[in-house]
């Protein structure tokens, strides 16, 4: 459905839709969405060619095998269960799509060089020897086992789809060959932008190191938060863009193979399972890369002043520095709130949380009259007292939020004040002896 949103100037948009504006202050029933959804675009050995495909937490943990072509604990899935440490889930996208390998018997069902790791076994089987059994194992690992008496009687399983037309005959076992990843061509990573544009996320990874992937994803989310109104933050390694939606990480994996941006794993998870009303300041690193820490104090002063996001090392444990974004370009408009990442989560969860609101609820479907907007100015104020029961605001006052008629019969104007909650960083105490 082709609805308007983002934010506005003046009252004149054209498509119906929910145009919502954050400013600063000058300082003298909806229901809160559910966190934890990433997306990322990932160089894979295996996996679904040329669409997103969704991976539940529990789903990665059981079925890594099938959807990545690795065991859970393999070493090449390292990043990934960085990232489920705190993501629920995970819209993936594969950037390379080579050839699938295959043998007399069956075509693997992605390409990928894991693709020769399969082999197709056919033995007579023991109580009917008119019949075979058809054994698919992956590695040493048996994947599919059926019994048939021709190959007409196969079923594609989950890692091959079988020839129909073969003649089976005894075999030890028939690797398949062939299988390639093929390269990431250059439109690899706008393809997968404009693919995962359909979805709901809170964070968007990237893992490139080149500056004209980097910059087309500071671009795609500058465009989807601010003339979209699509609420959304994107970890980028070593990338200034003084923007409230891009995290500039500045730690680099140390790992042998590692391409450095790694650690970009665990910070989109973490960031996208970072509850409204927490923030990840001072959060403990719990993954499994080797995270580059020597920095001096006045570099670390330097790197918070730059908006860059920081790991440092607190005795023999890496930790969150502070949870901000890449904004430094303060204005009275846009105050340093929104350097913090916990101010940006309250703000985008009510920015998208009241659209889905107004877009379901209320447009086209509730007259734009006093009846109307006191409707929709109870379903805001219960809002907003849920926002405020779980701390994420504060001092929430119920008669300043306005819900008023706008410059034409179709349009409605809301003024709704909130004071975002911030989790405790500084401590100044003065000790008073007596």
């Amino acid at each position: 459905m082709g609805l308007g949103g983002g934010t506005f100037l003046v009252q004149n948009k054209v498509l119906p839709g929910a145009y919502i504006n954050f400013v600063s202050a000058a300082r003298a029933s909806a229901n809160l969405s559910d966190r934890g959804y990433a997306a990322l675009a990932l160089e894979l050995d295996w996996g679904v060619d040329g669409d997103v495909f969704t991976v539940e937490n529990a789903d990665f943990q059981t079925d890594s095998l099938k959807i990545f072509g690795y065991d859970y604990i393999s070493p090449k899935l390292k990043g990934l269960r960085d990232l489920f440490l705190n993501a629920k889930t995970l819209y993936a996208y594969r950037l390379n799509s080579g050839v699938k390998a295959e043998n007399t018997y069956a075509t693997a069902k992605y390409s990928g060089i894991r693709g020769n790791d399969l082999r197709i076994i056919v033995s007579a089987n023991v109580d009917e020897p008119t019949k075979f059994d058809v054994v698919t194992m992956f590695d040493t690992v048996i994947v599919d086992n059926q019994t048939v008496t021709t190959a007409s009687g196969l079923v594609d399983n989950d890692f091959a789809v079988f020839k129909k037309t073969a003649t089976l005959e005894v075999t030890a076992g028939m690797p398949l060959t062939g299988g390639t990843n093929g390269t990431v061509v250059g439109t690899a990573y706008q393809t997968f932008l404009d693919k995962v544009e359909a979805y709901s996320f809170n964070t968007l990874g990237c893992l490139s190191t080149e500056e004209t992937v980097k910059s087309l994803f500071v671009a795609f989310t500058k465009r989807l938060r601010d003339e979209m109104g699509v609420k959304f933050q994107t970890v980028l390694y070593n990338k200034t863009a003084d923007h409230e939606g891009i995290i500039n990480l500045k730690n680099a994996a140390l790992d042998a193979g590692a391409n450095g941006t790694d650690l970009v794993y665990w910070l989109t998870g973490a960031s996208a399972g970072c509850a409204v009303n927490k923030s990840n300041q001072n959060k403990l690193y719990d993954g499994e890369f080797e995270v580059y820490t020597d920095y001096k104090q006045s570099q670390l002063a330097a790197a918070i002043k730059a908006g860059e996001f920081v790991f440092h090392k607190v005795g023999e444990e890496i930790r969150v520095l502070d949870d901000i974004n890449s904004f430094t370009s303060i204005t009275v408009d846009k105050n340093d709130d929104f350097q913090s990442n916990q101010v940006v989560r309250v703000l985008d969860q009510i920015g998208n949380d009241i659209a889905v609101l107004f877009n379901t609820r209320y447009l086209g479907k509730v007259q734009n009259n006093d009846a109307g907007r006191i409707a929709f100015w109870n379903d805001l104020v219960s809002y907003n007292k849920q926002m405020e029961q779980i701390q994420a605001i504060e001092n929430f006052v119920s008669d300043e939020l306005k819900v008023e008629k706008g410059n034409d019969k179709k349009s409605v104007t809301v003024t709704n004040p909130v004071t975002p909650v911030a989790a405790m960083a500084k401590l100044y105490m003065t000790v008073i002896v007596q």
